[in-house]
């Protein structure tokens, strides 16, 4: 007669595949934004699959050209006053940030590092469909 082995009991749960699976879906959210209308100031704007057609209240449109020149509304701001003009927006203000398509990352970054230094979270990223 055979001897069986005794089965292995069963305690856990092995959690790596789950949080694999939420890494992803986070970077899904973390990359994906709203998106609004076309601004005042010109830029090539990048393209997206889906936008939705839902605009903002009270808006303030941040805009970043290609030369790398930034705008709040149709002012032009040097990037040494841009955190100290953003430091005077209300918390609860929306923030549209359009930034052409060929505008050098560093200066999104630094748009968005002064955002993030004063802690303004109500932002949009501008695309077209």
């Amino acid at each position: 007669m055979r001897c069986k082995k005794p089965r292995k009991k069963f305690d856990e749960i092995n959690v790596i595949p789950f949080i694999d699976i939420m890494l992803v879906l986070l970077v899904m959210v973390l990359t994906t934004a709203t998106f609004v209308k076309q601004g005042i100031i010109p830029v090539e704007l990048p393209t997206a699959k889906k936008a939705t057609k839902e605009k903002p209240k009270k808006e303030l449109t941040l805009s970043i050209k290609s030369n790398g020149d930034i705008y709040i509304e149709k002012e032009k701001i040097d990037k040494k006053e841009l955190l100290k003009r953003l430091s005077t927006i209300p918390k609860e203000q929306v923030v549209v940030l359009r930034s052409d398509k060929n505008a050098k990352f560093q200066d999104f970054v630094t748009v968005m590092d002064a955002l993030k230094k004063i802690g303004h979270e109500n932002l949009y990223i501008v695309t077209k469909e």
